[in-house]
């Protein structure tokens, strides 16, 4: 992962190498091209005072090469990016009203995603502008790494620990905070039951019952169709005299019996009747019988009606019919036997999360006894380091700190740590801290606190050349770096910015020949005027203008002979000692 390319349109393309870059020029031309346009492109305040005089706006793109499982590549796909084999393009334009637009991969983003991928990216370290192990978080994550499988394995452990704790706390507190809500839904199920339970329905009685009610409602009027529907099929008794159709058509099929011989088609009609004579019989013994068993009693039609309103009284409530009914209350008994088992399930997870805060408070203190052995090593590496880089009496620390929490806190916000409870977090209950005391008789203080300028930019380089291949950012920009060092102290910071450069890309805006000599890559910026607009223009040193830049750096003079033989020097000795 690295940046390719940074360009401003109509001004110039940086194109920046994998290893070392050195950017090199008049005074602020550099800075200016590299510093304020990343600073753009990583999120930073847009001014319209960048836009040129005349211009509408301004306008830096960047092409950086990412692997697609790394951290700023999802989070660029999140915000819709996409990746041209693994390029990804970011873009800021700047207008002269001061609106300022960002795009990502093609995709228009707020300017915060840009923020966010520059935590993934890249450390800049410069006379005013600090990132990267400036922030307590970043110097946890950096001294973890450095340390190894000594913090990795109780981290891993930790931190799957935390994870389950989170998922139990998450779960106990909606529990207990649900009490009151849970006991009401309790109670308003048990209710339902009850009544359901009382009443005894039984599946599709309600239909049966509709059924009844409405025959009991009309037995009268049943009873005496029925009657006249049977004299008119059988006749009736007290009238002998009667003709009924069950007679008729026994004479109609005698009358065709006679005759069916002499024709197939008379024949089949004689058939239907004597079928008809059969089903009419049938259906008149089947009156006869309807109207004897009629019951018309009316309190069994009360009972009845009696019945379907107390089912009706359950639809009403829990379901469109009795089958709703039932449904409802086989779903309502097993979420009561749920919420009856809250409080088995509030003690289960009681005595998880317990020991859970139990184990996480040995492992924070394997974490912190880990830490602080790795941060010791480290401090007198980084130390030894700056003794090279002109700053012989300096001495860095680290500390660690765990915030003790009052007696009157949550319980469940700290978890004990040696006796003590104090608070955690997912990486441990640790705050790491670099110190730096810049003198004999100083007092360690906070990095960014305790060095000027151009001491806190080789602290920080002193930092990433211990922890290079430790953190996780690949690129590295420092701006002067090298401010108020010269010499051997110059050379030394050459030397440990390529040697920073085997393992991260590193790009470094520098005024000194010993800084630049060991840049695998070295670009000239240049300011032109032509009376009414400034330019700059980017130009790749190689060969004999590398030496010319070099000797006009050291010496102000171009062909100075001695400056050439310095610059010749120079370049030698850094391709043989890095």
């Amino acid at each position: 992962m690295r940046i390719r390319s940074l360009g401003v349109i109509d001004d110039a393309v940086v194109e920046l190498s994998p290893g070392f870059t050195a950017v090199t020029g008049e005074t602020g031309a550099g800075k200016t091209m590299v510093v304020t346009s990343l600073g753009l492109l990583l999120g930073g305040r847009a001014d319209p005072a960048l836009v040129r005089i005349g211009a509408r706006a301004a306008v830096v793109e960047g092409t950086i090469v990412l692997n697609s499982s790394s951290p700023a590549a999802v989070r660029a796909e999140e915000a819709g990016a996409e990746l041209d084999d693994g390029a990804l393009l970011i873009s800021r334009t700047v207008s002269a009203e001061g609106r300022s637009r960002a795009h990502v991969g093609g995709r228009s983003v707020p300017v915060g995603v840009l923020g966010d991928l520059a935590d993934d990216l890249v450390a800049v370290h410069g006379q005013t502008d600090q990132q990267g192990l400036l922030r307590p978080a970043r110097q946890r994550q950096a001294l973890d790494r450095y340390a190894g499988d000594a913090v990795a394995v109780p981290l891993a452990k930790y931190t799957g620990a935390h994870r389950r704790l989170r998922t139990v706390a998450t779960e106990l507190d909606e529990l207990t905070t649900r009490a009151r809500e849970r006991a009401q839904e309790a109670d308003l199920l048990r209710f339902g039951l009850d009544e359901i339970a009382a009443t005894e329905p039984l599946p599709g009685e309600d239909t049966e019952l509709a059924a009844e009610a409405e025959r009991l409602g009309h037995a009268e009027a049943l009873a005496s169709a029925a009657v006249a529907a049977h004299a008119a099929l059988a006749g009736n008794p007290e009238d002998p005299e009667a003709v009924d159709a069950t007679t008729l058509v026994a004479g109609a099929h005698r009358a065709l019996e006679s005759v069916r011989g002499h024709d197939r088609d008379l024949a089949a009609l004689a058939d239907r009747l004597g079928e008809i004579g059969i089903l009419m019989a049938d259906v008149a013994t089947e009156l006869a019988g309807y109207a004897d068993g009629l019951d018309a009693d009316p309190r069994r039609l009360a009972a009845v009606e009696e019945r379907r309103a107390a089912l009706n009284h359950l639809t009403r409530k829990y379901g469109e019919d009795i089958t709703a009914v039932l449904a409802w209350a086989e779903q309502s008994a097993a979420r009561l036997a749920e919420l009856d088992g809250d409080d088995d399930r509030i003690a289960e997870l009681t005595a998880e999360r317990d020991a859970l805060r139990a184990e996480l408070g040995e492992l924070a203190q394997q974490l912190t006894d880990a830490r602080a052995a790795s941060a010791e090593r480290f401090a007198e590496a980084v130390t030894a380091e700056l003794g090279e880089l002109a700053m012989p009496h300096a001495r860095v620390s680290v500390a660690l700190h765990q915030t003790e929490l009052a007696e009157d806190a949550d319980e469940a916000d700290g978890i004990e740590v040696n006796g003590r409870t104090v608070a955690y977090g997912p990486a441990g209950a640790d705050e790491v801290e670099i110190l730096l005391a810049p003198h004999p008789g100083a007092p360690p203080r906070p990095i960014a606190k305790g060095a000027s300028g151009g001491e806190l930019s080789r602290v920080m380089l002193a930092v990433e050349v211990v922890f290079a291949g430790s953190d996780p950012v690949p690129t590295y920009l420092f701006d002067e770096v090298d401010a108020g060092v010269g010499g051997k102290a110059a050379v030394e910071v050459g030397r440990r910015l390529a040697r920073l450069a085997k393992s991260a890309q590193v790009v470094v805006v520098t005024h000194l020949p010993q800084v630049a000599a060991f840049a695998d890559r070295q670009l000239l910026v240049e300011k032109t005027n032509d009376g009414s607009v400034t330019r700059s223009g980017v130009t790749v040193l190689e060969g004999e203008d590398r030496i010319r830049e070099l000797s006009r750096m050291l010496a102000g003079q171009e062909d100075s002979e001695t400056a050439r033989a310095h610059a010749e020097e120079l370049l030698e000795t850094a391709r043989t000692s890095r």
